[in-house]
């Protein structure tokens, strides 16, 4: 999954990417407005973690303009604002979820799992290829019946491709999306 952490506080939007980046996800991070749009409309993002309070363009209208652009990556909204208000305002915006700062860095793991869970409706989060199958909710991967214990990168890997089986992927796409090597 790839993450873009829209934060104009360096140090937390430092501890965000890092802390992503262990429990095997790929994140990029930016610091304003205007950056996290482009980066957004550049890139397919699976998620993205927009704070409100940024410099030039604020998070509700990056997260409006983002939704009327058609981009369906999740949003969770990321705020010292904890006003009801603040938060009816972030999630007509556009976000799926809003998460009031201090936060525990667990329970933003955990709306990132409920997230890939609401997924399980439309059966995205099990993909299939002959007879391999991985589970990206419980980050499993069996082929038949046997489970492949596969380590973060590998994984990381593995799924790209079974998300893109009709593509060709060149070295820099994979790069970019498993590394961020871009």
């Amino acid at each position: 999954m790839r993450i873009l952490v829209v934060e104009d506080d360096r140090h937390m939007a430092t501890m965000l990417q890092r802390g992503l980046t262990e429990f095997g996800f790929a994140a990029d991070a930016v610091y304003n407005g205007e950056d996290g749009e482009d980066s957004a409309k550049a890139v397919p993002y699976d998620l993205i973690i927009l704070d409100v309070m940024l410099p030039g363009k604020d998070g509700m209208e990056v997260c409006r303009e983002l939704r009327n652009c058609d981009i369906k990556s999740h949003i969770i909204m990321l705020t010292g604002r904890d006003a009801i208000s603040d938060r009816i305002k972030g999630l007509d915006s556009g976000a799926d979820d809003y998460l009031v700062k201090p936060f525990a860095f667990d329970e933003l793991l955990a709306r990132i799992r409920a997230l890939l869970r609401r997924e399980l409706s439309n059966g995205t989060n099990v993909i299939r290829a002959g007879n391999l199958t991985m589970d990206t909710l419980a980050r499993k991967v069996k082929r038949d019946e046997t489970y492949i214990p596969l380590p973060v990168k590998e994984y990381a890997i593995l799924e790209y491709f079974m998300r893109n089986p009709d593509i060709v992927l060149t070295r820099s796409m994979i790069s970019n999306h498993v590394w961020d090597f871009s």
